[in-house]
């Protein structure tokens, strides 16, 4: 990092001990009820590039001894030099060797063609499930109402209504190999700029119809 990038470099939390517990108490709440619609607490300074509700997460959870992987856009932005920065996260080219992923939206405000599907990143195993990869996947919209989809399992007490904008065509049938892999398979935060909605791999999703 040169001296020009240290000198235009943005703070992290305005407090990190307060600052660090408060995102981690929403990534927790967030995993543990499925498709619950929270808002980050924004107490921070933030890169200019992603959503600023998955750069917080981040923020919080990443540490010097874990890998990240960002979509292109993410990596040769402001966002990857200020992670760098705050967290000392090692950055891989290789999504699958990446125990976060960083997903930015397309210009076209969708899902990148290029981002690499949830079967190709890191699964854990029977007897080391926490070994598998989570992915913060930014989206254009989230709402708890129908049509949409359907969530049920672990930490839903019924079903939970959820309206996603900006996730590929085939994330669902992505999600329903993952669910099916279980105690294997990926996590997954959906983030808009100030909201995040947690996808534990025990969560199953249906179609409004199905349920």
């Amino acid at each position: 990092m040169n001296a020009q990038s240290m000198q235009s470099m943005v703070a992290g939390f305005d407090n990190e001990a307060f600052g660090s517990q408060a995102v981690f108490r929403v990534a927790l709440q967030a995993l543990s009820h499925p498709g619950q619609i929270l808002t980050m607490p924004m107490d921070a300074q933030l890169p200019q590039s992603g959503h600023g509700a998955a750069a917080l997460l981040l923020l919080g959870l990443l540490d010097a001894d874990t890998t990240v992987w960002m979509s292109e856009s993410l990596a040769q932005s402001d966002a990857a030099a200020w992670l760098r920065f705050h967290t000392g996260c090692v950055c891989v080219s290789d999504p699958h060797e990446a125990q976060f992923l960083w997903l930015a939206l397309s210009q076209g405000q969708g899902q990148d063609p290029n981002w690499p599907s949830l079967a190709q990143l890191r699964q854990g195993s029977d007897a080391y499930p926490d070994q598998s990869a989570t992915c913060v996947i930014e989206v254009q919209s989230l709402q708890a109402s129908a049509p949409g989809w359907v969530l049920q399992g672990p930490g839903i007490a019924t079903q939970q209504a959820l309206q996603v904008q900006g996730l590929a065509a085939d994330f669902q049938a992505q999600w329903a190999d993952n669910h099916g892999r279980f105690p294997q398979g990926v996590d997954v935060f959906l983030t808009t700029p100030t909201q995040v909605v947690g996808l534990p791999r025990t969560t199953r999703i249906l179609n409004s119809q199905e349920a």
